[in-house]
């Protein structure tokens, strides 16, 4: 497998203090922005008969395994549509921030390192922080393109700043996330206002489910002392 190069935040070298910190991962879809809408628009180009529910079971687990055969609806599911050119342009022009989460973002960076680990593609994940003024906040962005495990992320994560399992906490809004942190003994903490509903993301055993971002730099700072 090529290795791909992901994006490194600010130019600096891996010092003792950056390797001492604590680690934040960020999902990307349905945290820090919302996106339901036209990914769901999307998926249903691709499966016209799909509902909602359809679509949001498909994140209870790793979202590149929608193709497996208990997520095929009918004959009218087309798979010769690439998800990825479709939804990207949709991102660019439709997707906007959570309100708060830029706040949260500032906030936990100045204590934390800060990771984005998503199934979307890095580069476009790149253009929205930067249009807000947020890239410079995170180390790292891990999309599609760097791995579609967010298990292997995770690890690659570990090895690269020698981070232990109890260093990190996971914040996301999807049971598959979860299910994925929960085999590298990660935490997770749930939101709310993202593509699964708490009963969803109960299921899970996250550290914690918070209804708004305002009440998520309260949560990490809890979870790590």
């Amino acid at each position: 497998m090529a290795i791909i190069e992901t994006y490194k935040g600010p130019s600096f070298a891996l010092s003792s203090d950056l390797l001492k910190k604590k680690f934040v991962f960020f999902d990307f879809d349905g945290v820090i922005v919302d996106s339901f809408a036209p990914a769901f628009e999307v998926s249903k180009i691709i499966c016209p008969s799909s509902s909602e529910e359809d679509y949001r079971r498909k994140f209870e687990g790793n979202i590149n395994d929608w193709q497996q055969s208990e997520f095929l609806h009918d004959d009218k599911c087309r798979h010769d549509v690439d998800f990825p050119t479709e939804y990207l342009p949709r991102l660019r022009v439709q997707v906007r921030l959570f309100p708060g989460i830029d706040e949260v973002i500032s906030t936990l960076a100045k204590s934390y390192t800060l990771i984005i680990i998503s199934s979307t593609f890095t580069a476009p994940i790149q253009e929205l922080l930067e249009r807000y003024n947020l890239l410079s906040y995170f180390t790292e962005i891990m999309g599609n393109d760097v791995h579609k495990s967010k298990v292997e992320k995770i690890k690659m994560v570990f090895d690269k700043y020698n981070a232990k399992n109890t260093d990190c906490i996971f914040i996301t809004d999807t049971l598959g996330d979860m299910r994925e942190a929960s085999h590298t003994e990660v935490a997770t903490i749930g939101v709310s206002w993202g593509f699964h509903m708490r009963e969803t993301l109960m299921q899970g055993k996250p550290f914690k489910i918070v209804e708004s971002p305002n009440d998520l730099v309260s949560t990490v700072y809890e979870y790590f002392k």
